[in-house]
């Protein structure tokens, strides 16, 4: 039996200005200046030239042109992983943040060139000396501190840059309103009937925020006339088992406790399962409330309250600290306006 083989599919040639000049009876040159909109082309070659490129399929390569003005038009995000760590161990609320930051830089006609980065050996930052990128965004998980160091030292020579959720104390330019939004956890349990109520999160952690989280509920439930006390979860380890092990001895203690605010949603979802694991229910028995507002706290069981972030204006605001646009009133550490997500869990 003879052999027979597939003719090969022909590559598809590429159609460049030269084919257009051809086809519209001018210079490349004058197709170069009728696309960028050059004054000192005529109405009626600008409109031979773009009728010739539309018969064509030519397409303006708009990365050159940017770059021939001085422009890349894209800004570098750099995403910090947990050392060792790769996409499946991003927060995901890092790619609801990553979300906000790419609809506002496309409202503002930029791209944006994503990076992964969690080993120390690989990092890298110089996006913007290298021309790749007119500025850049960090965000990302605060368990690789030898990252943030790194970013920090490229941030002192490449600018302009933005943090979210650093570690570093002086690095953070835009953050979740986190007073805000704890008191307005605390005034949501008390509302429902809540008396004794306890914060799952920490004072000491890397995460800065919760910190202030924790003192803002205390604060709030008590001047509400409730007791709030804190459950310390233990350092490292995934948010969620962190939430688990904390309630599991919270509950073990037999301390009374009606609603339980986890300063994130990571760690609420552990509160749910220890909570539920020990024959107690949500909310009928202990009422819940996280922060963050990530998509999966509408899937639990019952749907997660919460607190959540404007990621739209997150966005917005990490976009115009490097891309400019912003009041200059605004220079500094911004908040971002948070909001109470009403669900079953309280």
């Amino acid at each position: 039996m003879e052999e027979t083989t597939k003719p090969q599919a022909a590559k598809p040639v590429r159609v460049t200005s030269f084919d257009v000049a051809e086809r519209a009876g001018v210079s490349q040159s004058t197709v170069s200046r009728a696309l960028s909109g050059s004054s000192v082309i005529s109405e009626a070659t600008r409109e031979k030239v773009l009728s010739a490129a539309q018969e064509l399929g030519y397409f303006v390569d708009e990365r050159a042109a940017r770059l021939r003005r001085g422009h890349t038009g894209t800004l570098a995000t750099v995403v910090i992983c947990k050392p060792g760590g790769g996409a499946r161990d991003v927060n995901p609320f890092s790619y609801a943040l990553l979300g906000g930051i790419c609809a506002a830089a496309s409202e503002r006609g930029l791209e944006v060139l994503v990076s992964l980065q969690s080993d120390e050996d690989k990092l890298f930052g110089h996006y913007v000396e290298r021309g790749q990128a007119e500025g850049m965004i960090v965000i990302g998980t605060t368990a690789n501190r030898e990252a943030w160091d790194y970013f920090r030292k490229v941030g002192e020579t490449t600018q302009p840059v933005a943090y979210w959720g650093s570690p570093l104390g002086d690095l953070d330019w835009v953050s979740s309103d986190n007073e805000a939004g704890a008191r307005a956890a605390a005034e949501h349990l008390v509302e429902r009937g809540c008396k004794n109520l306890v914060v799952v999160g920490s004072r000491t952690s890397a995460q800065r925020q919760f910190a202030e989280r924790v003192d803002a509920f205390i604060a709030r439930a008590q001047e509400l006339g409730a007791t709030a006390s804190l459950a310390m979860i233990e350092p490292g380890g995934a948010r969620r088992e962190q939430g688990r092990m904390a309630t599991e001895a919270l509950l073990a203690s037999g301390d009374p406790c009606d609603g339980i605010f986890a300063v994130c949603d990571a760690l609420a979802f552990g509160v749910m399962e220890a909570v539920q694991s020990s024959g107690r229910s949500i909310p009928g028995d202990i009422k819940l409330v996280g922060f963050d507002g990530i998509p999966a706290s509408e899937l639990t069981t019952p749907p997660l309250t919460t607190i959540e972030p404007d990621l739209d204006t997150a966005g917005r605001l990490l976009v115009e600290a490097v891309a400019g646009g912003g009041e200059a009133e605004d220079r500094g550490v911004r908040r971002v306006p948070v909001r109470l997500r009403v669900r079953g869990s309280a």
